[in-house]
């Protein structure tokens, strides 16, 4: 593949539309963006000189390689059967939304029987990674399907990395982010017993920085719990959504995940109590005395 090919793509939010211009920027043609958001469509399609698609059909009609960046198992579904395929033949799709590994195995076989390729992408990293092209990528499907897309891949992340068959990228990025999430959980609970205790919690955060208690969530999110600042880079919302397909993936395993499950939880009260919307590190929010009122996001 060469950047001659041109390149679509289904779901322009910040990642989706970071992603975008990431590619637009190592010399690839964006030729059309969709959005069920169409103000962000033609805000993008303007900034990146492509076009609007209205239609999920005319997506497909104006690309080689069609990037799908959705939020969930239900809106995968339906653009893949609302005209996504439509003409579909010889088209590659890649697919970087967490869903559950059923639905990227469900999506290959529909693209197949169209003579089309499909790739889980599964991402690993943030808005501010989409942008400087440094993902981590874990990557599923047939390893043609793979090799296809290597020099779109090496431009959004770093040593892109091909997992298995369809669907075992997904397993993994969903105990990628149980585990963050598990740890994003726990960084909340030491730090808000921390402040109940009056300790200082600079003084604290680089304690666990130099012992057992260091983490990647510690580097993303500390300062943040600490100073309430919960602008969003990885929703609660999501966190509750991703802990919940490792769990489903557990329980056909008939395993018990105590922990998972407390964290899901947990961000369960977040989207109930209307905080979905905030950073993950919002579970602090949860956890210190005298917080879960006048949420703040570092504003």
């Amino acid at each position: 593949m060469t950047n001659l090919e041109k390149i679509a793509f289904v779901g322009v939010g910040r990642m989706g539309a970071n992603m975008a211009r990431r590619l637009k920027d190592s010399g690839f043609t964006v030729a059309a963006v969709y959005d069920v958001h169409t103000p962000a469509a033609q805000e993008l399609a303007q900034e990146l000189g492509g076009t609007v698609a209205t239609e999920l059909k005319t997506v497909t009609a104006s690309a080689d390689v069609i990037i799908t960046v959705v939020t969930d198992d239900r809106a995968m579904k339906s653009i893949f059967t609302g005209g996504l395929l439509t003409g579909a033949k010889g088209k590659l799709f890649i697919n970087c939304a967490t869903v559950t590994p059923a639905i990227h195995e469900w999506v290959q076989q529909r693209c197949q029987a169209k003579g089309a390729q499909s790739l889980e992408a599964c991402m690993a990293s943030s808005i501010t990674q989409a942008r400087q092209g440094t993902l981590y990528l874990m990557c599923g499907g047939e390893r043609e399907a793979f090799d296809r897309a290597l020099p779109i891949l090496e431009k959004l992340g770093t040593s892109p990395r091909y997992i298995g068959a369809a669907g075992k990228a997904a397993q993994v990025k969903a105990l990628v982010n149980m585990v963050m999430n598990a740890n994003t959980a726990a960084l909340a609970e030491g730090l808000g017993l921390g402040d109940a205790l009056g300790l200082d919690l600079t003084m604290l955060r680089e304690v666990f920085s130099q012992t057992g208690a260091r983490s990647g969530v510690l580097q993303t999110d500390g300062e943040d719990m600490q100073n309430r600042d919960h602008a969003c880079f990885f929703s609660a919302a999501h966190a509750a959504k991703d802990s919940g397909i490792a769990l489903k993936l557990a329980k056909a395993q008939h395993l018990n995940l105590p922990l998972a499950a407390a964290t899901k939880k947990q961000y369960d009260r977040m989207v109930q109590a209307g905080l979905g919307g905030l950073d993950k590190s919002g579970i602090a929010e949860l956890t210190f005395k005298g917080r879960g009122k006048g949420v703040g996001t570092g504003n």
